[in-house]
């Protein structure tokens, strides 16, 4: 961190300490709020959903070719191989909005386009299979439906839009990257790496697996209860490929590209938490904005109601399946199923920690743009589904 952001830290602690008034009763909930969000981030999601995460980031980081990431993703790979593996990607891993920030910033930093890569980054959390599946279970079909279809097409399009705003700066990342030849993998074969992985990317899936609702049958509770069995298995197989496949300094190299995504995401995504938290509070839970705010705002299906609820949903933060009890306690209270579709686009998608560390990324500009067109496409939708809902 540089000295002038140090200061500018110390500087807003110091202010906030001695100007916040922290005697006012609304202020002081506030406050709790958001602590008790970072302490609920911190025991529901940091081990068993950031912590894989990152250690999948530094893999690939570290064992994934640059020309490898370059032919699936890169800016010069084929539009549609690389836009349909990225927008369909969420259907395999079931992240929130924070936990994909480590597995995009990967790819990026390895030279992938910035079309594929924000699509990517968009369908991580909006089209998690266990959230749409859920979805359409406790809000409907057509709900479920909506959202399966709008997930997918905003990820295509908005990968597709930030590739053309932004083609100068991706020539440019990209100078020099055209030709490089495959690197060398120490001499493991193709299906021992896709073979490792895939063992990282199963430990996130089932250490992550969210408990069933509440009275459900089948597969998913046979799974959540066997979830800590089944990872502690990949946990076992992944130690023995490390040992048998990998030399000591490529897994020392893959624990220091670890420990840098760590360093440089941590900070801006529990930062942004708090602030989250003291602005809007826990579900149920009031802040400095009362939800009864939010809920009397986006009534009806008007044009603000839609983008009231795109920009709330974009600011708010919702771990992976807790959209959906949200949303069914605000359509109960009045909420119109045009701005319901609209939140379930942008919300899951984006949160103020993730606009915080995806700045420090790809810059500024290009996250500014990323979420004004998640803001607007989820608008949009919500206003057509509202007609024909």
């Amino acid at each position: 961190m540089k000295e002038r952001y140090k200061l500018l830290l110390i500087a807003v602690v110091f202010l906030a300490a001695y100007f916040v008034p922290w005697g006012h009763a609304t202020i002081r909930q506030s406050g709790l709020e958001a602590f008790m969000m970072l302490q609920e981030y911190a025991r529901e999601h940091v081990l068993t959903c950031l912590i894989p995460a990152f250690f999948i980031a530094g893999a690939i980081s570290v064992f994934v070719s640059q020309a490898s990431v370059l032919k699936y993703f890169g800016a010069q790979a084929k539009k549609v191989l690389s836009y349909s593996v990225a927008s369909v990607s969420g259907t395999i891993l079931a992240v929130c909005s924070c936990t994909v920030l480590p597995l995009f910033a990967g790819i990026y930093s390895r030279g992938a386009g910035i079309g594929p890569a924000t699509a990517f980054l968009y369908s991580g959390p909006a089209i998690n299979v266990l959230a749409i599946v859920l979805t359409a279970r406790i809000l409907g079909w057509q709900l479920g439906l909506a959202r399966a279809i709008g997930a997918i097409t905003f990820a295509i399009i908005t990968g597709l839009l930030m590739a053309v705003i932004f083609r100068k700066d991706d020539a440019k990342r990209t100078a020099g990257q055209m030709y490089l030849p495959d690197e060398d993998e120490k001499g493991r074969s193709l299906l021992q790496n896709a073979s490792y992985m895939l063992v990282l990317v199963l430990i996130l899936i089932f250490a992550a697996f969210a408990r069933p609702a509440e009275g459900s049958s089948g597969l998913w509770p046979a799974i959540f209860t066997a979830k800590w069995y089944i990872t502690a298995g990949l946990l076992i197989v992944l130690g023995l490929m490390l040992k048998l496949w990998f030399a000591w300094e490529e897994t020392t190299g893959w624990i220091e590209a670890t420990w840098g995504f760590m360093k440089q995401i941590f900070p801006l995504l529990f930062g942004g938490v708090i602030v989250a938290g003291f602005l809007l509070g826990r579900p149920n839970h009031a802040a400095l904005i009362p939800e009864s705010w939010i809920q009397s705002l986006v009534g009806g299906n008007s044009l603000w109601a839609n983008l009231f609820a795109s920009v709330s949903g974009a600011l708010m933060y919702f771990a992976t399946l807790t959209e959906v009890p949200i949303l069914q306690g605000l359509i109960g209270a009045g909420m119109g199923p045009g701005p319901a579709l609209a939140l379930l686009l942008a919300g899951p998608a984006l949160s103020l920690p993730n606009m915080l560390v995806i700045g420090g990324v790809m810059g500024w500009k290009k996250t500014a743009t990323f979420c004004i067109i998640i803001v607007i496409m989820s608008t949009i939708a919500g206003m057509i589904y509202g007609m024909i809902a």
